[in-house]
C-alpha cells in the first residue's frame, strides 16, 4: 500500500519501491481497498529486499515492526527510517478467528491504508527530520 500511495501521490518527487523480508504475493484485500481509494496496485509485485542489493537507496522506510526488527544492514549512506503501522493481515486474521465478517476484516486494511496515505502526503519533507 505504501508503494501504491507513494507512486500515486508523490511519483514526481519520490522514486518508491516496496520490498519485504519475505515475498508473499499481492494481498487481495490490500488490492481491493487501494482500488476503493482510486489507486491501482495490480501491476505491483511482491519483492524481497535482497532484490535491491545492487541498487543505490537513499532512504529505506520500514512500515511494520517485523521489518524494522529484521531489516538487513544497509550501507552507511542509506538512511533507515521506521514508521510503524499495524499489520492488516494480522489484524484481519484475528478478527476472522473471532467470527468477524469480511467487511469488518476489510476495515483493518482501510484504516491502515488511510494512515499510510497520511504519512505519504508528508513525503519527502518528513524524511529530512530526525527519526
Amino acid at each position: 500500500m505504501a508503494e501504491g500511495w507513494a507512486r500515486h501521490l508523490k511519483g514526481d518527487v519520490v522514486d518508491a519501491y516496496s520490498a519485504g523480508i519475505e515475498t508473499h504475493g499481492l494481498n487481495p484485500h490490500a488490492v481491493k481497498t487501494m482500488a476503493e481509494a482510486g489507486v491501482d496496485v495490480t501491476s505491483h509485485r511482491s519483492e524481497n529486499i535482497k532484490d535491491f542489493t545492487d541498487q543505490k537507496l537513499d532512504v529505506v522506510v520500514t512500515v511494520c515492526g517485523h521489518a524494522h526488527e529484521t531489516c538487513p544492514v544497509f550501507p552507511a549512506d542509506c538512511r533507515l527510517v521506521h514508521v510503524g503501522f499495524e499489520d492488516p493481515p494480522e489484524m484481519a486474521r484475528e478478527l476472522a478467528d473471532a467470527g468477524a465478517s469480511e467487511e469488518e476484516q476489510l476495515n483493518c486494511y482501510r484504516k491502515v491504508r488511510d494512515e499510510i496515505k497520511g504519512f505519504v502526503e508528508t513525503l519527502p519533507e518528513c524524511l529530512d527530520q530526525d527519526s
